[in-house]
């Protein structure tokens, strides 16, 4: 892989490292101010944007790649081919025997072609890395012969003249996977045991006129991954191993650039499970790029410092990382995290393919552009490398990926320091007139794949003025509502809303208008609901969108997945209210914003269904885009309509209404946990209880309607999905009393 734009292992790596501490702060932050700063194209230290380049293609896997400072990218891996950027595989192919060469400005070939063969078996090209001076680039894979001249699994090749040098040949028993190189050494690791007839375990070190030398860093298992710090005197190595030269050390090494005897070990490090698939650094840290395999494991990145070789930081995403790379302070990876939870970022779904994070702080920057697995293993991506041209930066990146931010592209992809042509996606928003004389103007917030501050400009009326601009801050997997009062507005009256949403040089389209009638008097039911303390209250009154908003004023929105159906009518109370359908296979709403379970709360909500596979109705679990591991404060319906409130302390503890609800008509729901134990009331009336049920299951998780797990929960229904209407869901921090359930109720009439 490659840490500056000229190679790797040069040990000059003088970019320097930029802050991001003050970005970090704004995470979930906004300014409420009208006219407040505006959002900037790109967020510091983020200087390269998500928007992808168009890239010829290869028909395989690239493994490796190597940028010239004359702006030449070689790639190398497992394929036969390139193609066009817009060429579907199979059509204006060109023969690429597992090594191409590309203009990095234009990503079109250049005129340097080599092929890489084996006389039996799959060639394949796994490293690639320039000499300090660029005039030589070598080559590490599984390998025989280059442009038919005999190799044996590492090649010189003159970069003038896109030949093999004949007077570099080097005998290695087996696959070479990493390659570092100074002016006057060659460090290589992978699966080898032998390097010019010498015993040489994964890792070895032959001048550039391919003379073994005395460097020993034998270890016991395959070497990935080498890099030569900055001053020469070390090098880090990373692989499977646990020993190397004989002393634990598993998976990452120090060792002396000139004997290779070990200088800084690292037993229990790195977990058994994981291994170091990459490794970079800038003047002062180098990187870890890692990958675990069953439980237990480590996936994500470290940060170690040069002059003591100790841990700065390290994240714990899972979803294994292959490659890194550095550019003004920030670190780029490609991965496919798909749970990073556990330091604070999204929860367990669909993976993510490209992460970029302050190299001092491991908290992710705003940056998503994104790849899928593609084909092999799948993992996506597997390289990263950079160069300037033409005034311009540009980072590559190379794997298994078959498509790049949504779009057919295959096995490369590459992004650059500008412009900024992606626009934030469009607002979803809604509008609520609950107090008379006032209209609330609700949305979610937008995402941008590389700008997480965007500023929202809000026109009334069909005007081209806005009448309110905000700032907000939001990333993918966190979208949190804003909300804007107007008042200069009078009972009776119609106004029509649109919002848009700007990174500072590209705007979205303006959200579809939203009307409101302006309210003459208050609505009883949510003003009720509203005095009696609700930390989440979603109406479900948005249309169409993706949004449901958090009426209680804490903006804690909810997400809506899979288009249920909107303003379904009647609604459970009287108003201009509307209810929400959900279809019982894969619908359902869960909130942007995660909380610790708490032991004291109230959940309400207001149903309407004829099913008879029962269903979660609403329910407390630790995943948003799938079925949760951890979930319980569940209200569901069993298939014969019962039903059912419960939570997890030490077993399933449960209560049941003794009648069936599910006859077609609007029932209202209330459950209820205290010291007091649980409670459950339907229509106004306690209809199940039990005191002793006290505790409930400590996680930290999101509130969930129409759907989760409900997998050994008693009398667990067909469906964990729950087909019906649903309508006007609270939380409440508190017990609701028997009495504020019955005026609730009560209100549904708006009496």
């Amino acid at each position: 892989m490659m840490n500056e734009s000229t190679g790797r292992g040069r040990g000059a790596h003088g970019r320097a490292r930029a802050a991001a501490a003050a970005l970090c702060l704004l995470a979930g932050a906004l300014s409420a101010a009208a006219g407040g700063s505006p959002a900037a194209a790109l967020a510091p230290p983020v200087s390269i944007t998500a928007d992808d380049l168009t890239t010829w293609q290869t028909n395989g896997i690239v493994w490796s790649m190597a940028a010239s400072a004359d702006g030449v990218v070689y790639a190398g891996g497992t394929f036969s081919t390139v193609r066009p950027p817009d060429a579907a595989a199979g059509t204006s192919e060109q023969p690429a025997v597992n090594f191409a060469a590309f203009d990095a400005a234009s990503g079109a070939p250049t005129g340097c072609s080599l092929s890489f063969t084996l006389s039996s078996g799959t060639a394949t090209v796994r490293s690639l890395v320039l000499s300090p001076d660029g005039d030589t680039l070598y080559a590490g894979g599984q390998f025989g012969a280059v442009n038919g001249v005999g190799v044996s699994n590492i090649a010189a090749i003159d970069t003038a003249t896109c030949t093999p040098r004949e007077n570099f040949k080097v005998a290695v028993s087996a696959t070479v996977r990493a390659l570092a190189v100074t002016d006057d050494t060659v460090y290589l690791g992978g699966d080898f045991n032998s390097v010019a007839g010498q015993t040489r375990n994964k890792f070895a070190a032959v001048t550039t006129g391919a003379q073994l030398k005395p460097f020993t860093a034998n270890t016991d298992e395959v070497g990935r991954a080498v890099e030569v710090t900055p001053d020469g005197s070390h090098v880090v190595i990373g692989g499977d191993f646990f020993t190397v030269n004989g002393t634990n050390s598993h998976a990452l090494a120090v060792v002396d650039a000139t004997t290779g005897a070990l200088d800084k070990s690292y037993p229990g490090f790195i977990p058994n499970t994981s291994t170091v698939q990459d490794l970079t650094s800038d003047a002062t840290q180098f990187y870890t790029a890692n990958e675990g395999t069953g439980g237990g494991v480590f996936d994500g990145r470290i940060a170690l410092d040069l002059a003591t070789f100790s841990q700065v930081w390290r994240d714990t995403c899972l979803g294994a990382t292959q490659a890194l790379l550095v550019h003004n302070g920030v670190l780029y990876s490609g991965s496919h995290a798909h749970d990073c939870a556990s330091m604070g970022e999204f929860p367990d779904q669909p993976r993510k393919h490209l992460l970029a994070q302050a190299v001092d702080d491991p908290k992710l920057l705003p940056w998503f552009p994104d790849t899928n697995d593609g084909i092999g293993e799948p993992v996506g991506p597997r390289v990263m490398a950079q160069t300037d041209k033409g005034g311009r930066h540009y980072l590559w990146v190379g794997g298994e990926f078959t498509t790049v931010n949504g779009s057919a592209q295959q096995g490369l992809t590459r992004f650059a320091d500008g412009p900024d042509t992606g626009a934030p996606w469009v607002p979803n928003a809604s509008v609520s007139t609950v107090r008379p004389g006032e209209v609330d103007v609700n949305w979610q917030t937008s995402f941008d794949t590389d700008d997480g501050e965007l500023t929202y400009r809000i026109y009334k009326d069909g005007a081209s003025t806005p009448v309110h601009t905000v700032t907000g801050f939001s990333v993918f997997w966190d979208r949190p509502q804003l909300t804007w009062t107007d008042r200069d507005v009078a009972p009776g009256e119609t106004h029509t809303y649109r919002i848009s949403a700007s990174d500072g040089t590209n705007t979205s389209a303006k959200s579809p208008a939203v009307t409101a009638v302006v309210a003459s008097e208050a609505e009883a039911y949510p003003t009720r609901v509203i005095a009696d303390g609700a930390s989440l209250y979603w109406r479900y009154d948005e249309g169409t969108s993706t949004f449901a908003a958090d009426a209680s004023g804490n903006l804690n929105n909810g997400f809506l997945r899979n288009a249920p159906s909107y303003r379904q009518t009647p609604a459970a109370v009287s108003g201009p209210s509307t209810a929400i359908g959900f279809n019982g296979t894969d619908e359902y709403a869960y909130g942007n914003r995660p909380s610790s379970s708490p032991s004291t709360f109230s959940v309400e909500t207001w149903v309407k269904t004829t099913t008879t596979r029962g269903g979660n109705i609403l329910g407390f679990g630790n995943l948003t885009m799938e079925d949760s591991g951890q979930h319980d404060k569940h209200v569901y319906m069993r298939n014969d309509g019962r039903l059912v409130f419960g939570v997890y302390s030490g077993g399933y503890r449960a209560v049941a209404t003794s009648a069936a609800y599910n006859d077609g008509a609007w029932h209202h729901v209330v459950a209820t946990q205290g010291s007091g134990g649980v409670a459950l009331y339907v229509d106004g009336q306690l209809r199940a209880t039990n005191p002793l049920y006290t505790g409930n299951r400590n996680y930290r998780g999101y509130w969930r309607v129409g759907g989760d797990n409900l997998s050994g929960w008693p009398n667990r229904p067909t469906s964990n999905f729950f087909a019906g209407q649903v309508d006007e869901t609270a939380v409440y921090p508190t017990v609701l009393s028997s009495s504020k359930v019955t005026a609730h109720y009560a209100l549904r009439t708006g009496g």
